[in-house]
């Protein structure tokens, strides 16, 4: 357990584990899309291993999911190799020209994961037919009748039927064996775990990284897993569809500039700097070259952000109980 790791902040003692932050990149439009396979995942897991018994928001359980969340945007191979070395060797990739998500388990617990829209990555092969696919989810703003009860956005709907038949089997098999099932996503991601976590029920625990809304007032009124929506700072994803006919669902907790997650009882101090105290400034644009500043509106919906910003958080956290 984390109480029993010394963590040596302020001190370089015998046996101590140094932990530091991490820096905070400036984003252009040349990382402003993932995948991002310079940057390290689940950093010191050993010392916070994933809490998966946690039934209220658990910093560390957010902190992994979104690395999680962050990492499925990356290729199948890359994935695998990154869940392998974190412990959730028993890997599962569904893919539809939609719709991708990946299930990751161990004897203990199982992570659902679902891939943000295509068109936010960078770096790998053009793919039309898929680019299509996402614009389609991603616009259907329709609002469809959704089995559970009340109307959800169409476009998400339908993404999640691709892949239900499969993911349903796989999670009833899990849920058989007494393995806790967690439900994540970014972005589109988000939507479809919401709305994954709704149909299944019996999930211990939903965490989503900036998303947008997904069904109505009915739909928000009887949705019951145990769920947390994370937004950082000014993400114009969560304020999509509009507010109206669509409602979010799940505790709020909200990553501000200088602060860390909200939980609607006062702020969470979020000292920005780099690596063992190196300055650095998230709310800096940054620029292509000096050509293109990217509004922070945009740039406040990388999900590098919500992983960097996180683990700094938990990190704050841990060095005021040092």
């Amino acid at each position: 357990m984390v109480a029993s790791v010394t963590l040596g902040f302020f001190n370089d003692a015998p046996g101590a584990t140094f932990i530091c932050k991490k820096e905070v990149p400036k984003i252009t439009l040349r990382n402003l899309s993932p995948p991002y396979k310079d940057y390290s995942y689940f950093q010191f897991r050993q010392i916070f291993p994933f809490e998966y018994n946690a039934s209220s928001f658990s910093l560390i359980n957010a902190w992994w999911l979104a690395e999680i969340s962050t990492l499925v945007y990356a290729d199948e191979t890359y994935v695998r190799a990154q869940f392998t070395q974190a412990g959730l060797k028993h890997i599962r990739f569904l893919n539809r020209s939609s719709t991708q998500c990946f299930i990751a388990a161990n004897n203990r617990y199982a992570i659902i994961a679902f891939r943000g829209s295509e068109i936010w990555k960078r770096g790998e092969s053009f793919n039309p037919r898929r680019i299509v696919a996402d614009l389609k989810t991603d616009i259907d703003i329709r609002l469809s009748e959704w089995v559970p009860g009340g109307r959800v956005h169409s476009g998400f709907k339908a993404a999640l039927e691709d892949v239900w038949d499969e993911l349903l089997q796989e999670t009833e098999r899990l849920q058989d064996q007494g393995i806790k099932i967690w439900i994540t996503g970014h972005s589109l991601g988000a939507a479809l775990a919401t709305l994954a976590a709704d149909r299944l029920q019996t999930v211990q625990g939903l965490y989503t990284f900036g998303s947008p809304r997904v069904g109505d007032r009915t739909f928000e009124s009887r949705f019951r897993p145990k769920a947390f929506r994370i937004v950082n700072g000014n993400d114009i994803f969560a304020s999509l569809p509009p507010a109206g006919s669509f409602r979010h669902v799940g505790e709020l907790r909200r990553i501000t500039p200088k602060t860390g997650p909200d939980d609607g009882h006062g702020e969470w101090e979020l000292a920005i700097q780099g690596p063992c105290g190196e300055a650095s400034d998230a709310s800096e644009g940054g620029d292509l070259g000096s050509v293109l500043w990217v509004p922070s509106a945009i740039r406040d919906h990388v999900p590098l952000f919500y992983a960097i910003f996180l683990w700094n958080e938990l990190v704050e956290t841990m060095k005021k109980r040092d």
